[in-house]
């Protein structure tokens, strides 16, 4: 069956994004020296451009949701919300990577033509109306995140986070593949909606429940969520620091995409068995996120386990199984991208062509040697320890409230006790650059790169401006979940 206008007018951000791909595949060819700087802006016209046409599908004005082939892709306000954020973290990663690539004599071309593969991937997982669908974007996803963590070949720990990744990667898409089989066989569909109304009418869920156990398994990997964390810190650590910007970032909105869709979405009516196994894995995560992270030197190491603590707190969003409970998950998904990508961006701003900055050693003094990149920094830690008033005090309060309102107060005691557990190694990274002495030759920050800078100061800023004016962004939330 040949596509219809119908069916492609929803996708143009897809479209878009896809033909900005191609078209970085033809200049990657036969651009040559300077000419390779049009990589860059090529990259990142077809991201403002996709923004664009996400605002011109009329999801924030509160149109109706749009179907396209058969059913398979749905253009609604959840997923314009998500593409949104997924495309402007996207370009701070690619402003970030700018004189990071340059200086270590990495393939801008292969950066960005695979970023951009990525970004596909996520958007076509969050609007996925059908199983084949979402796991087509999860797929198109986690190739491009594989060949990204290994692009830097001369690095060894590099390969063998590549390794790690793919071998682990590929375990849990065969665990989620699995489950999925199974809700198809209960089912006898792969469209979402139809296996909701299946859950709801069905007497026996046994086979159902087992697929969804595994769909369950599946979406904790991609997340990273404690117990199946263990390749989260060694890709993070071993990744080349821009690769990690992004994947620590972006992919953060498509795993909690997929997870409405799979669960809030096709598994609503079983709600009550699936909202128990989330609490947990929430509980796991932030007892082993924080309490590893507290241990940690290495800075990257040290952001890696609190990924997964932040993970716990956004499953306790998603663990009420309310519009609510998906409201403020959502919220919580595209703060920490916001702080994860400012975070990991310091790192960026402190190393230089002979040094990469990756120890929590490197801050030390750092408020003697630049005082503005300082402040900066503790701007990000800030948000990320949830001190009020930045956003990510917010995003914290939101999902403990939607614990509560789900009945699980218990849950909203364990999440309330590790937020204060996990602001102690944050902290950390504000006394070091305060309290302690810079080294006797200290590594400047990256010089001549204005843009750079520039950059990390509105991210981090931003983290402030939005913790003041955080009901806009909330009200979206609220209003993509009716």
């Amino acid at each position: 069956m040949m596509p219809t206008l119908a069916d492609l007018m929803p996708m143009r951000p897809e479209l878009t994004v896809l033909a900005g791909a191609c078209e970085l595949l033809l200049l990657d060819m036969f651009a040559k020296g300077r000419e390779r700087e049009l990589l860059f802006w090529v990259a990142i016209a077809n991201l403002a451009a996709a923004a664009c046409f996400v605002f011109a599908n009329g999801g924030f004005a509160g149109a109706s949701t749009s179907i396209a082939f058969n059913g398979m892709f749905l253009r609604d306000t959840v997923s314009d919300v998500l593409k949104l954020a997924i495309l402007a973290v996207s370009a701070f990663a690619f402003v970030y990577s700018r004189t990071y690539l340059a200086d270590r004599l990495l393939s801008r071309g292969a950066f960005y033509i695979l970023c951009m593969f990525a970004v596909l991937g996520m958007m076509l997982l969050v609007s996925a109306g059908s199983l084949v669908t979402l796991y087509l974007g999860l797929e198109l996803l986690a190739l491009s995140s594989y060949a990204l963590v290994g692009m830097d070949r001369d690095s060894a720990i590099g390969s063998e986070a590549a390794m790690k990744y793919f071998v682990l990667g590929s375990l849990s898409s065969g665990m989620l593949l699995y489950g999925m089989s199974m809700v198809y066989g209960a089912t006898g569909s792969l469209d979402l909606g139809t296996i909701q109304a299946a859950a709801a009418n069905s007497q026996d869920h046994t086979m159902l429940l087992f697929g969804v156990v595994f769909m369950v398994v599946g979406i904790a990997f991609k997340f990273g969520a404690a117990p199946f964390h263990m390749w989260l810190p060694d890709v993070y650590q071993g990744a080349p620091t821009i690769v990690t910007v992004f994947i620590g970032s972006a992919p953060k909105l498509a795993a909690f995409g997929m997870a409405y869709r799979l669960l809030h979405y096709g598994a609503g009516p079983l709600w009550q068995h699936w909202h128990i196994m989330l609490a947990w894995l929430a509980v796991l995560s932030l007892a082993i996120g924080n309490v590893f992270a507290l241990a940690q030197s290495n800075f990257k190491r040290m952001l890696a386990y609190s990924t997964i603590s932040h993970v716990g707190f956004l499953f306790l969003g998603l663990s009420n199984p309310t519009p609510a409970g998906a409201a403020s998950a959502m919220f919580y998904a595209i703060s920490y991208a916001l702080m994860a990508s400012a975070a990991f961006a310091t790192l960026i701003l402190l190393s230089n062509r002979g040094h990469d900055a990756e120890e929590i050693d490197d801050f030390r003094g750092l408020n003697a040697r630049n005082p503005w990149m300082a402040l900066l920094v503790l701007l990000i830690m800030a948000s990320l320890a949830g001190v009020p008033p930045f956003l990510g005090f917010w995003a914290k309060l939101a999902v403990l409230r939607a614990a509560i309102q789900g009945g699980m107060l218990w849950l909203a005691i364990v999440g309330a006790v590790f937020a204060v557990i996990g602001a102690f190694y944050y902290l950390r990274i504000i006394k070091v650059m305060y309290f302690e002495a810079p080294h006797d030759q200290p590594v400047a920050p990256v010089h001549g790169d204005r843009t750079l800078r520039w950059m990390l100061s509105i991210n981090a800023l931003l983290l402030l401006a939005l913790g003041i004016a955080w009901n806009p962004i909330m009200a979206w939330c609220i209003g993509a979940f009716g």
